[in-house]
């Protein structure tokens, strides 16, 4: 059973159509990250499965009494605010100033600063995204969204927390959908790739991308593990009113 499905989903934004028919599963201990363009859709996709955002056609089956864990692109804490790590935990996962701190599963635990002290603004871009990461493991999530978590980092930063999301899906088998401009992630992390330009492009495992010749083209052979940005051409045409079936990213005709 799939944790979450979206079945030929549309999501306009006014007059404007964002998604145009998607279609996609998640599967338990599922590592999928979604790539393209700026502007692409890929934040309101994930928005859209998460529940924030209902879509203007199509349907989303989520897994009755789903765990949801999630990471945002950034989160600003005022440098004037005193905000420890332990209170931010407390304040993000409801639970009472005057109650107990629950014990942190054993991961987490790891992920966040020995001191729970330590002040939110006073974090380094590591630190801040190890709390976000050890936050977003507190309720044993199912399924972990990642809305380009490691934006601002440099790479090894950026290799660091995704081999910790690795080690969180191999050790709770939760499922990862992120979103990400990095390749080494792609690369790396992923069991399965979508490639969306407000339409799902194309999709297939990382092997088939590094083998595609689109691929080679822009970033060559040597660039698996290196960081490297993602960069979508959307020079073809789709009749979004009549889409046609989804083409695997190893025959690579629509990437």
């Amino acid at each position: 059973m799939s944790l979450i499905s979206a079945e030929n989903i549309s999501l306009n934004y006014g007059v404007n159509t964002v998604l145009h028919h998607v279609s996609l599963a998640i599967s338990a201990g599922e590592i999928i990250t979604v790539v393209g363009p700026n502007g692409s859709g890929k934040t309101t996709l994930l928005r859209a499965l998460i529940g924030a955002m209902p879509p203007s056609a199509g349907t989303i089956t989520r897994k009755p009494g789903l765990r949801v864990g999630y990471i945002p692109q950034k989160l600003h804490i005022d440098p004037t605010l005193p905000m420890t790590v332990e209170r931010f935990l407390r304040l993000t996962s409801g639970i009472k100033p005057s109650g107990k701190m629950p014990d942190l599963p054993d991961l987490a635990e790891r992920l966040i600063p020995k001191h729970m002290t330590a002040q939110m603004s006073e974090l380094s871009g590591g630190q801040l995204q190890r709390v976000l990461l050890a936050r977003a493991l507190i309720n044993d999530p199912e399924i972990l969204f990642l809305d380009e978590a490691t934006q601002g980092l440099d790479q090894p930063g950026s290799a660091a927390f995704y081999r910790q999301i690795e080690e969180v899906r191999n050790r709770t088998g939760c499922a990862v959908l992120m979103i990400s401009h990095e390749l080494h992630v792609v690369m790396s992390a992923s069991d399965r790739v979508i490639c969306l330009n407000g339409h799902i492009c194309c999709e297939g495992t990382p092997e088939n991308v590094s083998a595609a010749p689109e691929y080679q083209a822009l970033f060559g052979t040597g660039t698996a593990g290196a960081l490297a940005l993602y960069r979508h051409d959307h020079d073809h045409h789709h009749d979004h009113d009549h889409p046609s079936p989804k083409k695997d990213i190893e025959a690579a005709e629509s990437c």
